[in-house]
């Protein structure tokens, strides 16, 4: 029994180990550490783990602290960024597509930023001949 009781805490003993451990690493003010560094250390702690599962998730954790403290490449793939910015465009209908297009293409005006809550691109398109808002005028139909 007293086995069995044994191998029943030494595992939760371990956890809250390297629970404590990977807290404490978390916690530090130690900035000067580049985030691969960082994450070695975390992962050595996370090795120490004897539980498959806690070993796995505590690496899952380590990767995504790692992620989040990578800067992200602003134009990493610019043709995925070009194709995604057109996509956009092809629910509207087509007069309306083609001067989304142009515009996510950067013809016209372009003013706000993302942090001020949006980006708004205006192009003025002009045509000859046609007044905005009127109806077409038809022939009035004959009588039999």
């Amino acid at each position: 029994m007293d086995a069995i009781r044994r191998q029943l805490i030494r595992p939760s003993w371990a956890l809250l180990a390297a629970l404590g451990s990977s807290a404490a690493l978390a916690a530090s003010k130690d900035v000067t550490l580049d985030p691969h560094t960082r994450y070695q250390r975390e992962a050595g702690v996370c090795y120490a783990l004897r539980s498959f599962d806690s070993r796995a998730e505590c690496l899952s954790e380590a990767g995504l602290r790692l992620a989040i403290a990578l800067p992200t490449p602003v134009n990493e793939y610019p043709d995925a960024l070009a194709r995604n910015a057109l996509k956009r465009c092809e629910p509207l209908s087509e007069p309306d597509r083609t001067d989304c297009a142009a515009r996510m293409q950067g013809q016209g005006t372009t003013s706000g930023s993302v942090a001020s809550g949006g980006i708004y691109r205006e192009l003025v398109t002009r045509s000859v001949g046609v007044v905005p808002g009127a109806v077409p005028a038809t022939s009035p139909a004959k009588a039999p």
